[in-house]
């Protein structure tokens, strides 16, 4: 291991040294991290289990976006699914005289 004069350096070199330590630090604990959960899982899977499955994480399922049902009748950019809270440009639309099927997509 290397010996540092740490009375010799500047301040500016210490914060360095500082902050590559911390960053040494960080990344030899997400390597041993890895490690551990590549061996623990090797292991789950010898035993016929998903390391999920044995320590109880639920896996999150995402869903697609809705499909736009209104549009709006001179800004098709301006989509609603039907879901949630009317845009102010459907509440408007409505209060022009609009129908809903007019809006549809």
């Amino acid at each position: 291991m290397a010996d540092f004069n740490l009375e010799a350096m500047s301040l500016k070199e210490l914060r360095q040294m500082q902050k590559d330590l911390a960053k040494a630090i960080s990344t030899y604990e997400d390597r041993h991290k890895a490690d551990a959960r590549a061996k623990l899982e090797v292991i789950a899977k010898e035993m016929g289990y998903s390391l999920a499955d044995l320590i109880g994480v639920e896996v999150k399922t995402t869903r697609a976006p809705a499909v736009a049902k209104y549009r709006h009748p001179e800004n098709a950019a301006l989509t609603w699914s039907g879901r949630g809270r009317k845009p102010q440009w459907f509440v408007e639309a409505l209060a022009a005289g609009k129908s809903a099927d007019d809006l549809a997509v």
